[in-house]
């Protein structure tokens, strides 16, 4: 169970498949960690030839259920919920750069069913259309788009995250402006996988969920 946050910088201008090198972004250590857990696994594959290793990479995961607990990594909690509600934001951060991939986790859930059953091996990347760009999401939304230079949006979330005011590490910036976009290809031709939910559904429900206090019966997910 791996992401989009094991690889490298990648290009801005093409997508990459599994074989693009998984070490990391230096400055998250969400990112970090993937690499340190592919790296481990680089070497069992090696000392155990015979093992069947698969590596799915998805983007960020999104659902209702998961709306609680992704507020609270991400967001403050003196953001109110009511203005998360899709219908309630104005504006979007128009930040360089700033790309991401997400899946629904239904879709995720059913790519992993596919991986125990079928004979695949190596890394497969798990990510639905579009790519979440600032014009994307703001288009979704129905909001405008505020422009914010890469570097004043790193010092904000920098210093709002050392007076804790939020729990977003400017880590997570990092991450956002460097993955690559994925190319998913794979999955379709080794999983017979196709995502049923576009992500800017996903972001949508999730957000939602977020304004209504949405979660699941579980500890993580638990509102």
């Amino acid at each position: 169970a791996s992401g989009v946050g094991a690889y490298a910088r990648g290009p801005t201008d093409g997508a990459v498949d599994g074989s693009w090198p998984h070490t990391g972004i230096p400055g998250s250590s969400s990112s970090r960690h993937k690499a340190e857990v592919e790296a481990r696994l680089d070497a069992l594959e090696e000392a155990g030839p015979d093992m069947r290793v698969v590596r799915l990479r998805p983007g960020l995961v999104l659902s209702r259920r998961a709306a609680s607990a992704v507020r609270r990594l991400f967001l403050s909690r003196l953001v109110p919920r009511a203005v998360l509600a899709p219908a309630r934001i104005v504006a979007v951060p128009d930040i360089a750069g700033l790309r991401i991939q997400a899946v629904h986790s239904d879709d995720v859930a059913d790519a992993y069913r596919r991986a125990l059953v079928a004979e695949v091996a190596g890394a497969v990347n798990i990510a639905a259309d579009p790519v979440l760009d600032p014009a994307t999401i703001a288009e979704a939304l129905g909001a405008r788009r505020v422009r914010v230079h890469p570097r004043v949006a790193r010092a904000v979330v920098t210093a709002s995250w050392r007076a804790r005011l939020q729990p977003t590490a400017p880590g997570w910036l990092d991450l956002a402006l460097a993955v690559p976009v994925m190319d998913c290809a794979r999955a379709r031709e080794v999983l017979g996988w196709e995502p049923r939910i576009a992500s800017v559904t996903a972001l949508s429900e999730m957000l939602a969920g977020m304004a209504e206090r949405a979660g699941a019966p579980t500890p993580p997910l638990a509102p």
